[in-house]
């Protein structure tokens, strides 16, 4: 097996969220928090052949990165190999009780409050801003009205502010997550939001996001 560069790219985002991983075989893949706050799972062209946990998913990724073109080879329920030409990496697996990993049964997605469509550009830009102005949350809000998409910090009414419209809601909200959860590979997404957390989708990736415990539904 050779892991194309899209599934390789997908398990380095996945790495941000838990750097550990337990792949369940089959051409699903899967992760979640140690907080249990971020989940992701995406469908990749690849068929894993059999169970198997990484402990340290960026380890085994740089490992993978070392050779030019690699294989690797499933042939015992204790380690792979990765292996290129003559050269081979014998990599054990860490035990899966030590992972902390998702549910096998699929969520339970309550009624969404709101949807709308996020663009990769639109989305860069307002983590971007995030960082250049020392913004650390990101805010879904309408007072009754537009909907805007906001970065800013929630403890400073002084605090400067970089919004974007994103629909109209005749009901007042403010979803509210941290801009360090959104660990999201660039892409134009379809986000739905429930009261408890928002939803993205962008093609076989998907990822959900809790909401911060202040969000507010229908008040103001």
């Amino acid at each position: 097996m050779k892991l194309s560069d899209k599934t390789k790219s997908i398990l380095k985002n996945f790495s941000q969220i838990n750097n550990s991983i337990y792949f369940r075989g089959g051409s699903t893949i899967a992760t979640i928090s140690v907080t249990k706050n971020i989940f992701a799972k995406a469908t990749v062209s690849e068929e894993f052949p059999m169970p198997f946990a990484i402990y340290d998913l960026a380890q085994f990724l740089n490992g993978i990165s070392l050779f030019e073109d690699p294989e690797i080879e499933f042939d015992n329920s204790s380690y792979l190999y990765i292996k290129s030409g003559r050269s081979k990496v014998k990599y054990f697996f860490a035990d899966p009780d030590v992972i902390v990993s998702p549910p096998e049964k699929e969520i339970d997605i309550p009624k969404y409050e709101f949807e709308f469509d996020l663009s990769s550009e639109v989305l860069d830009s307002l983590i971007r801003s995030a960082s250049v102005y020392g913004l650390p949350d990101l805010c879904l809000e309408s007072g009754g009205g537009e909907v805007y998409l906001v970065t800013k910090d929630k403890d400073n009414e002084t605090s400067n502010t970089v919004s974007y419209s994103v629909g109209q809601s005749e009901i007042s909200f403010s979803f509210n997550f941290k801009v360090e959860n959104i660990k999201i590979i660039p892409g134009n997404y379809k986000v739905e939001v429930t009261k408890k957390a928002a939803h993205f989708v962008c093609g076989d990736l998907e990822y959900y996001i809790a909401l911060e415990p202040d969000s507010t539904y229908g008040v103001g």
